[in-house]
């Protein structure tokens, strides 16, 4: 099995892509564009996620006991100091987690980009 192809005319790797219903190999410089039938190759698939498996739902006076608390971030609805808070990656790897927080007073939930 292929891992990686490169182009016959440039000598660039080309990549998987579906073009009129075909599985083909594409140069990244040139555009060359080669048939290739499914066997020896790998086509990646994209994972996709439903409604539900992206919404966290936390109800009011329920919180799990092994969320953490801090001190000192301001609740933006009624400026409580003190919030529980949990990180979650929602972009890519190499970018920083987000951080949600949920005020201990008024249960207003928000997040902050790092």
């Amino acid at each position: 099995m292929n891992m990686v192809e490169f182009c016959p005319k440039c000598g660039s790797i080309m990549i998987p892509k579906n073009v009129g219903g075909k599985r083909v190999l594409v140069c990244t410089r040139c555009g060359f564009i080669k048939e290739v039938s499914s066997g020896g190759y790998v086509f990646s698939t994209r994972i996709t996620h439903s409604e539900k498996e992206k919404i966290i739902v936390l109800e009011p006076g329920k919180m799990p006991r092994t969320l953490p608390k801090i001190k000192g971030v301001t609740c933006p609805k009624c400026g409580n100091d003190e919030a529980y808070y949990w990180m979650i990656q929602t972009r890519r790897a190499d970018e920083p987690a987000t951080t949600f927080y949920k005020c201990t007073k008024c249960g207003h939930v928000w997040r902050e980009y790092e």
